[in-house]
């Protein structure tokens, strides 16, 4: 992918991180970290 395409997704996944704050506050963050976490150590333990 291009730089501008990185760029771009970067801006959107940083916009969305900035609407799950402002909606739902830190601790859905956290929600949302322990299950990426699970689903990285998921994917590990699979392959």
């Amino acid at each position: 992918m291009t730089l501008v395409r990185w760029l771009a997704l970067a801006l959107l996944l940083g916009a969305l991180l900035a609407l799950e704050l402002l909606v739902f506050g830190g601790t859905h963050l956290v929600f949302l970290a322990r299950r990426l976490f699970d689903l990285i150590e998921w994917i590990a333990f699979w392959r």
